[in-house]
């Protein structure tokens, strides 16, 4: 598929999607949600890969809204708005339902919606530099399709703090209060990636894809009905072919099959 927003830079077992609208500091308009939602649903079908990592070209991660998107919306009707808010929390919840492990890497700033795309991935990295603000409500907006997954990593009062003053916090606030997971200088972020990239290279991929779902169905479970569900889930992982080799390898003192 050809993408005029975004590139797919693919090697083997890593996928990258690279925002790629630097000359407005990659804001996102229209184009570019169909475009990462269509990507992320790509690449989350394909088993070569393994790891997805978003990223943005450029000295700015993501500036948020596109500034004229946003003049456009300013004239759209109530049902326009509606349908165009449903595209951008679709390609949140794409994001955050990829079967593979997804991390952002963040540098320069990110920006009000810019927030919803790092906090929907699994991991999130910045320069300890890294500008991060939610800040529709200095323009009488209000963060709504990005909320769910910002209550997610950081709770509903480090939330409240950020979004009702919309005030901006650096990366290593940011890492501070758990809405990335780890800053770092800019020189050592590659290194921080990497590390965590080569920690899930050593896991079976079924199992990372089946924890991801243990985790999102939990947090939406009360206790009685997840006692149930998780005694089944590891039944059913214990005799499936990946728990089998990988129970096997340990036993026997080896690398699993996964492991290249």
């Amino acid at each position: 598929m050809n993408y005029t927003t975004i590139e797919i830079d693919q090697q083997p077992l890593i996928a990258t999607i690279w925002l790629n609208r630097p000359e407005v500091r990659n804001a996102f308009n229209e184009t570019m949600i169909a475009e990462l939602t269509g990507a992320f649903t790509t690449l989350s079908a394909l088993e070569g890969v393994r790891v997805i990592l978003l990223r943005g070209r450029g000295t700015i991660f993501c500036a948020g809204a596109d500034l004229n998107w946003m003049k456009q919306a300013a004239q759209y009707s109530y049902e326009q708005n509606l349908k165009e808010s449903g595209q951008l929390a679709q390609c949140f919840k794409t994001i955050y339902d990829s079967p593979k492990p997804t991390i952002a890497v963040v540098q320069g700033a990110a920006m009000g919606g810019a927030n919803g795309l790092l906090a929907a991935c699994d991991f999130a990295y910045a320069t300890d530099e890294t500008v991060l603000a939610f800040s529709e409500v200095k323009i009488g907006l209000i963060p709504a399709t990005i909320a769910p997954y910002i209550l997610k990593r950081i709770g509903e009062s480090k939330t409240r703090e950020l979004m009702l003053t919309g005030k901006k916090i650096k990366g290593v606030e940011a890492a501070r209060l758990g809405l990335v997971n780890q800053s770092a200088p800019e020189a050592e972020l590659g290194a921080l990636v990497e590390a965590t990239i080569s920690e899930l290279l050593t896991a079976g991929p079924a199992s990372v894809a089946q924890c991801k779902t243990l985790l999102a169905e939990l947090s939406a479970k009360p206790l009685d009905t997840a006692i149930s569900y998780t005694t089944e889930l590891i039944a059913q992982a214990r005799v499936s072919p990946e728990g089998q080799e990988g129970m096997k390898a340990f036993l026997e003192k080896r690398k699993p099959d996964w492991i290249k």
